[in-house]
């Protein structure tokens, strides 16, 4: 396994929060997970995503925190901070509707984007990959959409 799929598979591992992304991979389907992500190292304030955007990327966080937050009439209002080992960008991944919040990075942070034409691919060429992918993604999405303050946080 290469490090740099190593440091993200640690990360989504430990990562014990409710809405954890928990997909049953082994050390040959990480390394095969790892070659369909692209990573993307984002400065503290950066913006990832901006709400009302048409990305449908997913993010999975291998270091640093984001906050995911919307802009409403009485200002800004945050929703979740995600921490290492999660996952943000899973609802216009699956949705095809626009971005629901906005999601910035609070400190330093390491991502590794997943494309729906790289997943495509993966569906393509590594299906039973594909699946649990989705299914772990799907299952975060349930988890958040159970959890009241964590509903709006699906972006």
């Amino acid at each position: 396994m290469s490090l740099s799929t190593q440091e993200l598979c640690r990360a989504i591992s430990q990562n014990t929060s409710y809405d954890a992304f928990a997909p049953a991979l082994n050390a040959q389907q990480w390394e095969m997970l790892g070659t369909y992500l692209q990573p993307l190292d984002l400065p503290a304030g950066q913006i990832l995503l901006d709400e009302g955007s048409q990305d449908r990327s997913v993010y999975f966080v291998e270091s640093g925190a984001l906050s995911v937050h919307v802009i409403g009439s009485s200002g800004k209002m945050q929703l979740a901070i995600l921490n290492a080992g999660s996952v943000v960008g899973e609802g216009a991944f699956f949705s095809h509707l626009p971005r629901s919040a906005n999601v910035i990075a609070t400190g330093a942070s390491r991502l590794w984007r997943l494309t729906p034409i790289r997943f495509s691919e993966m569906s393509n060429r590594q299906p039973a990959l594909a699946l649990e992918v989705a299914l772990a993604l799907g299952a975060v999405i349930a988890k958040r959409m159970v959890n009241k303050p964590k509903r709006v946080a699906v972006t």
